[in-house]
């Protein structure tokens, strides 16, 4: 049976059991390929999408767990790569691999939408679980804290 849900403001409908992960739909179905496949067991990360707002592992989240919901991929963060923590990644040149850059931003757009102004340390604890293999975060903190300020 369909599975509906809205994904970036669009409404969507995919035939997938209830069972069947969010990012395969996302990735395999939808060709939002943005979102990727990290470690499959929701540590580390690189899948995290916005379900109603909250950041969640896409590759641990259920199709059944988003029907009637409103997701949101990297690629709905903005339209043309204008969102805050987006400029701020480049201007602080946050990437060296880039894999997990989609999932680190994601996550941290919902610290943003939350708080506004978050402290150092809130931003390193809210971002804890993310992981960055090459390593890359103080560069995450510093945009972060960049596109608080300029956001």
């Amino acid at each position: 049976m369909p599975v509906g849900f809205t994904i970036n403001g669009k409404t969507a409908s995919v035939d997938v059991d209830n069972d069947t992960p969010l990012l395969w739909v996302v990735r395999e179905h939808l060709k939002l390929t943005g979102t990727k496949f990290g470690c499959g067991s929701g540590l580390c990360g690189a899948c995290t999408v916005h379900v109603e707002g909250k950041a969640v592992r896409a590759c641990q989240t259920t199709m059944g767990a988003v029907a009637g919901k409103q997701v949101t991929t990297i690629e709905g963060l903005s339209p043309n790569s204008s969102h805050p923590l987006q400029k701020a990644w480049v201007a602080e040149q946050v990437p060296q691999c880039g894999y997990c850059q989609s999932g680190q931003i994601m996550q941290a757009a919902e610290l943003l939408a939350s708080t506004k102004q978050p402290t150092r340390d809130q931003i390193v604890t809210h971002m804890d679980g993310n992981i960055c293999r090459c390593g890359t975060y103080p560069r995450i903190v510093r945009a972060i804290e960049r596109a608080a300020r300029e956001g």
